[in-house]
């Protein structure tokens, strides 16, 4: 079976870095663009960063651009997000997302999710 499980979530403070970890098995990771959400309270799920199959391709949200950067190793089959600059803003429960397809911001084209690691950046 698919499963995604993120790592790395926590309790920093504004200005602080995080980097998470999404690592994936029962899939051909390779064959799948990657993507990470995020739900703060609230508010509904909305998309942060996405990167092509070969990693060579990249989309952020507005308000992350410039502080955050999405990664891959395809070779460990996981996933990363480097988020640097954090704002209690980014506050939020992030997921990972496998799209067999080709980049995407929408979360409707994500076949398989992660249950997701909490952040919480206090000011």
């Amino acid at each position: 079976q698919v499963q995604l499980v993120e790592s790395g979530g926590g309790l920093v403070q504004a200005g602080d870095s995080l980097r998470l970890s999404c690592a994936a098995s029962g899939l051909t990771f390779s064959n799948n663009a990657m993507g990470w959400f995020r739900q703060a309270p609230g508010k509904e799920r909305e998309f942060v960063a996405t990167i092509s199959r070969s990693g060579a391709g990249t989309h952020y949200a507005d308000s992350v651009k410039d502080r955050f950067t999405i990664s891959r190793d395809n070779a460990k089959s996981t996933v990363y997000l480097q988020m640097n600059s954090l704002k209690p803003e980014d506050t939020a429960v992030y997921y990972c997302a496998a799209n067999p397809g080709v980049v995407s911001t929408s979360a409707f084209e994500y076949n398989y999710w992660g249950q997701g690691t909490q952040v919480t950046v206090s000011s």
